[in-house]
């Protein structure tokens, strides 16, 4: 089986690229420009493209499947030269359902986390010593790959992401997967420049029910409002189950789960993540796995990549970085750890960075969704907004957004950095969230030297 990737470079992409290395395949691939990770992985099994650019020649007769990647455009050489050939073409995801269309398929959906609930049902599978095929957005503790297919395994755990499939495919990704089980975790406004109402947003999470087998189960978060109203109106699947926070303490810094007269110390916290854990946990009921064995392997995980990921830790403080950039996902991981941390300090730093953040109409979204930290950050870049082909916005119009006058805004990266060097951290947290770098910060060395 011979498949060539268009648009190899990207995270998910590369990751399909290395399972089906293994599984076998004859992989060849393309792209403009590979970054880190993606390029060593490539590299390492001889997968990375010798010359970068795109090469109509690449394309030929014996190429059982082209998998285009969403980095790619619409007149793409080696495209074109696919659809003049008659060759398969198959978006990411599309390719990901042929290969589970005979398994049961899992698929976790909601504006925000998709990604540590589907990290989370990982864990304790793999705990559990029990074997799944699984596509996941972040690197993950105790796997190789954020995607994995095999012949034998029963179950596929997809995580479900609502964004488009490709330059040629403009249905969101997760209405491919047809679940046998679905779990939606909560919906909050986002990618603007693709649904611009929230109710054209909402109706893709409908859509999404709607797709369920209809002897599957819709397992759903019932403290999202917008969640719980489609959920309910809908009249598929003919199972579903609600779930809520479940009952907890912190103490010390360590949050606690109580169940059936125990307590499970975890090493995650927040609300949010306590949600997460909930809904993981419904799921691993469904497939048959009893609460001790979940709650015990739940113990041990410590997050997904740059979710709440603590980057160092000492006597006095710590730092963590997410990936959090939309107004909900801030509110909640600011308010996680502060309310973690009560006795201390939170300085909480956040860049502008997706095309939904940097738009002047949306900034006003962002209204109190920093204000549980004692010192709210934040960032954004004139370049990225110029590169984005976005209008410029001014610091005011930033404050204007957040809805809060004491919040602190830079533009220049090198002034951030200089001024959060300069902070004495005794009795502090730093917290800093974004779907990028601070303009090429290496936010893990930074974090480490800090403290």
């Amino acid at each position: 089986m011979t498949v060539h990737f268009i648009a190899i470079g990207g995270s998910a992409m590369h990751n399909l690229a290395l399972a089906l290395h293994d599984l076998g395949y004859h992989v060849t691939g393309s792209d403009d420009e590979v970054f880190e990770p993606s390029r060593s992985r490539l590299d390492a099994k001889g997968l990375l493209p010798h010359k970068m650019g795109w090469d109509s020649n690449r394309i030929h007769n014996g190429i059982d499947a082209i998998i285009l990647g969403m980095h790619a455009r619409k007149d793409n050489p080696e495209l074109l030269r696919a659809q003049e050939l008659g060759l398969k073409i198959f978006s990411y995801p599309e390719y990901l359902y042929e290969q589970s269309k005979n398994k049961i398929r899992v698929v976790i959906g909601g504006s925000h986390g998709k990604t540590s609930i589907t990290s989370m049902i990982l864990h304790v599978l793999n705990k559990n010593g029990i074997d799944v095929d699984f596509m996941v957005g972040a690197q993950l503790e105790g796997f190789t790959n954020m995607v994995k297919i095999t012949e034998t395994a029963k179950y596929m755990i997809l995580e479900g992401d609502e964004y488009l499939s490709s330059p040629i495919d403009r249905r969101p990704k997760f209405h491919l997967y047809q679940p046998n089980i679905a779990l939606i975790s909560g919906i909050a406004w986002d990618h603007i420049n693709v649904f611009p109402t929230f109710d054209n947003y909402v109706d893709q999470f409908r859509i999404f029910i709607d797709k369920i087998d209809a002897e599957g189960t819709l397992v759903y978060c019932g403290e999202d409002e917008n969640v719980k109203q489609i959920a309910e109106k809908s009249d598929n699947p003919n199972s579903k189950i609600e779930y809520r926070t479940p009952e907890h303490s912190i103490e010390n810094g360590v949050t606690s789960i109580h169940y059936n007269g125990k307590n499970y110390a975890m090493e995650i916290f927040g609300i949010h993540n306590l949600q997460n854990l909930k809904g993981a946990w419904e799921v691993l009921r469904l497939m048959n796995l009893n609460d001790e064995q979940i709650l015990t392997a739940f113990q041990s995980f410590t997050g997904a990549s740059k979710r709440l990921e603590l980057v160092k830790r000492t006597q006095g403080s710590a730092v963590y970085k997410d990936f959090a950039h939309s107004p909900s996902k801030l509110k909640a991981t600011t308010a996680a750890v502060k309310n973690q941390f009560q006795n201390r300090e939170l300085i909480a730093c956040m860049e502008l960075h997706t095309f939904s953040s940097l738009n002047k109409e949306f900034l006003s979204h962002y209204s109190g969704s920093m204000d549980t930290a004692d010192r709210a950050i934040v960032y954004f870049s004139p370049e990225t907004l110029k590169h984005k082909k976005l209008p410029p916005i001014s610091i005011e119009e930033v404050k204007a957004g957040f809805g809060n006058e004491n919040i602190e805004v830079y533009s220049n990266s090198a002034e951030l950095i200089s001024m959060l060097k300069n902070v004495d951290w005794n009795n502090k947290n730093l917290l800093l969230m974004t779907s990028g770098n601070f303009d090429g910060v290496d936010i893990d060395e930074f974090g480490r030297n800090l403290i």
